[in-house]
């Protein structure tokens, strides 16, 4: 009897699509909800102590110390395009964990203020906006609708590709000084 496997085609293989909601953080930048699925956040920290580095694109502020690693900061008002977040009492930074081809990377974003954690169904987001966004539509995994609002799911994979050519692109260091 033959015992040989038959090659199993690529589509029968893909995971299939979950209809279980998801979690994500939620947090506001400049006014807007924006939200990062909850796997790949490792902790929430208090904006204090970075260190600036020469010669780093505008949008990155600084690093920090997280126990013993050097952790990039990066300023998402800035990766945006819309200048520097102010920094206030309410100020923190989330702790971010992305995969690339390359490897794991963790980067701290800061955040005005973190709201909560959301469970959205799959059947309250919507694709991200073909044009009108005032961010990358790269950027946007999609538009989760919550109570009647929208919160812009961000992509943390590309929005945080430090490697990114767009990095250097993003806004120059210059401008209103940094509030530390």
């Amino acid at each position: 009897m033959d015992t040989a496997l038959a090659p199993v085609p690529a589509e029968a293989m893909a995971a299939p699509l979950s209809l279980d909601p998801a979690q994500y953080l939620t947090f506001m930048l400049n006014g807007e909800a924006f939200a990062i699925g909850i796997l790949s956040i490792k902790e929430i920290i208090e904006y204090h102590g970075l260190t600036t580095v020469p010669m780093m694109p505008g949008c990155v502020r600084g690093v920090i110390n997280l126990r013993g690693a050097v952790v990039p900061v990066i300023d998402l008002q800035a990766r945006f395009g819309r200048g520097t977040s102010p920094v206030t009492k309410r100020t923190c930074i989330v702790i971010v964990e992305t995969q690339h081809d390359d490897g794991r990377q963790v980067v701290g974003v800061i955040v005005d203020v973190v709201n909560e954690v959301l469970e959205i169904a799959p059947a309250d987001v919507e694709p991200a906006p073909a044009f009108g966004a005032r961010i990358n539509t790269e950027y946007i995994a999609g538009i989760g609708k919550v109570r009647g609002k929208f919160v812009i799911l961000l992509q943390a994979e590309a929005v945080l590709r430090i490697d990114d050519d767009s990095f250097a692109e993003a806004t120059p260091r210059h401008g209103r000084p940094f509030l530390n």
